[in-house]
């Protein structure tokens, strides 16, 4: 895989370099700017580009927004987004436009190395991949909703597998549930989160959509 990764922290950026490089994958380029990540996307073209949030000069949401403009410029284009903290409206911001190839993890999670690059396989193949600590505190912050209330306990764990970027053989190991339980579920979900069937292949993003907007 071809990967751009946009940290101005030089030992975070030179670890994940050499990490990415010893599993195989190829480091395009490595900058610590959000215009040289712009720039770095349109003239690579990566599968993947692994960004920071806040990088130089305001260290607030620079890496974000660069993010979004190349989503919005080619709305496919895959992004894993680190963060320091869980931040949900960034979260929600990332995932809005419902055409996946999205991840949002903590910084933490880039330690444990195989849970890393099986997001960043999930993100780069067009699906997503949500740390599981913005998971739970997105459900405990829109337990109001009324969609996400009216889901079961069972339904919320298969949700939460869905937001991580499980696909339904994933969950049914996970949980330990066959085929058509899991089928079952997130029929459920999606019918209780009012996305109704149709030949939208972004069903699953959106059922995540719904929670974090909740």
């Amino acid at each position: 895989m071809r990967i751009v990764i946009a940290e101005d922290l030089m030992l975070l950026r030179d670890g994940l370099v050499r990490m990415l490089t010893d599993t195989g994958h190829t480091v395009v380029a490595a900058v610590s700017t959000a215009p040289e990540l712009e720039a770095a996307v349109a003239e690579h073209r990566p599968d993947l580009s692994i960004v920071d949030v806040r990088m130089p000069p305001g260290f607030r949401d620079e890496g974000l927004r660069a993010a979004l403009a190349i989503r919005a410029r080619e709305p496919k284009t895959p992004i894993l987004i680190l963060s320091q903290y869980v931040e949900r409206a960034y979260a929600a911001e990332l995932i809005a436009d419902g055409n996946g190839a999205v991840g949002y993890l903590l910084k933490d999670r880039v330690t444990a190395l195989d849970e890393f690059l099986d997001a960043i396989e999930r993100v780069a193949a067009g699906g997503t991949a949500m740390d599981p600590e913005v998971v739970r505190q997105l459900f405990a912050r829109n337990n109001t909703d009324r969609g996400i209330n009216a889901l079961t306990a069972r339904e919320r764990e298969v949700l939460g597998l869905v937001a991580q970027g499980f696909s339904n053989s994933a969950i049914c190991a996970e949980l330990v549930l066959a085929p058509p339980s899991v089928e079952k579920h997130i029929g459920n979900i999606l019918t209780k989160l009012d996305l109704p069937p149709s030949d939208d292949t972004h069903r699953r993003v959106r059922a995540v959509l719904a929670y974090l907007n909740g």
